[in-house]
């Protein structure tokens, strides 16, 4: 398939940081996509929450199976787009690795801790993942990803006027052009992104029994999938009710951002990528319509599924934990591993923080829950 003139091109690609001798067949994307599966933090995805911590059922999304989600969202709709689909599923598959254990209670809990060295952020902490993180090569730190992965990864969500602490200074290093949009490509990963999360949310949400399939098919994006779903399948239950209607709800705002992404498109006329990052606005996007429709979905997950009693008191015992190992680790860096021990200097200190910080982001939620024990429980072996 030819690319359209404004998408990624590989044979143009800005390169990576640490030159690489020789190649192979792939596209330099492929290589990124590659690269990050193959990642100790793609793996850590498996144990990390997306809603539900890990050990309240196997049927729940965990982070790798939302990125793996968010992938094939972007791949169609970057091959609907005619842009690159390479470069679309390596962001999709990386702009999760960020992510500490227990999701939001998580992140929550670790940027209250660093608020005097700087905050937490996922994204930020991503880029971290595969720049600095990572040690599977001898040459260098990091993943060594092409420079347009880097730029998607920074600033898929948008120009970063004020980036965090370490994507300021990564970009000191190796500039992202951080004031301009990010590549068509890395806009659609972000969109799958929302596209995936708030259906499979609900799928979540229902096989939870957090609400019913009625309360969903009530909401204005639900109520069209749900009644055709019904006339499809008269005789079927909930359970497979749920799936058909969700699937007629994806299919819905991935034709919605293809028909409203296509019609940006042909109004800004982008003979090139750059043009795509210098427009006033994303090129990528759902319709006014769709958007609107979408707010009274987005409300009702807040409402019935994150706030709701039981993801509550997971959620305060989540931070919990979080807090309990940062405060004693960063008060006692003698309690970690050696390698991170080695990193982490004097107890208290700003950089002990970060240190800590990156050891906890790493964590699944069950290694995190068993560090919890280990440091309580003088019964458990250190």
């Amino acid at each position: 398939m030819s690319l359209a003139p404004h998408a990624v091109r590989p044979e143009t690609s800005r390169g990576r940081l640490h030159p690489e001798a020789g190649g192979d067949a792939r596209s330099p994307f492929q290589r990124d996509r590659d690269r990050i599966i193959h990642a100790t933090a793609f793996r850590r995805l498996q144990y990390k929450t997306q809603v539900f911590v890990y050990h309240e059922g196997d049927h729940f999304r965990t982070r790798l199976t939302h990125s793996i989600e968010v992938a094939q969202i972007a791949r169609s709709i970057a091959r609907l787009l005619a842009l690159d689909e390479d470069l679309a599923e390596a962001l999709a598959l990386a702009h999760d690795l960020g992510h500490p254990p227990f999701g939001h209670a998580g992140e929550d809990a670790l940027n209250s801790a660093m608020k005097p060295y700087g905050g937490f952020d996922h994204n930020a902490q991503s880029l971290k993942a595969v720049t600095a993180l990572e040690t599977r090569y001898a040459g260098f730190d990091g993943l060594n990803l092409t420079w347009e992965t880097l730029e998607g990864l920074a600033k898929h969500n948008g120009p970063l006027r004020r980036p965090a602490p370490y994507i300021a200074a990564y970009d000191a290093q190796h500039p992202l052009d951080l004031a301009t949009h990010a590549s068509a490509e890395a806009q659609v990963a972000a969109l799958a992104d929302d596209i995936a999360y708030n259906n499979h949310d609900l799928d979540d949400g229902l096989r939870a029994r957090l609400f019913t399939l009625d309360e969903v098919g009530a909401l204005p994006l639900a109520r069209e999938a749900l009644a055709e779903a019904r006339v499809a399948a008269p005789d079927a239950g909930p359970e497979r009710l749920a799936p058909e209607m969700i699937r007629r709800v994806i299919n819905r705002m991935v034709g919605d951002v293809v028909a409203e992404s296509r019609r940006r498109i042909a109004a800004l006329a982008p003979a090139t990528v750059d043009d795509i990052r210098r427009a006033p606005r994303p090129v990528i996007g759902f319709s006014d319509a769709l958007a609107e429709a979408n707010l009274p979905l987005r409300d009702f997950l807040f409402t019935r599924m994150y706030r709701h009693w039981r993801v509550n008191r997971t959620m305060a015992k989540s931070k919990r934990v979080v807090q309990m190992l940062f405060s004693h680790l960063h008060g006692g860096p003698q309690m970690l591993p050696p390698i991170w021990r080695a990193r982490a200097g004097d107890a208290g200190s700003a950089n002990c923080a970060l240190v800590v910080c990156d050891y906890i982001a790493g964590m699944t939620d069950r290694y995190a829950l068993v560090e919890h024990r280990r440091l309580n429980d003088p019964d458990i072996p250190g």
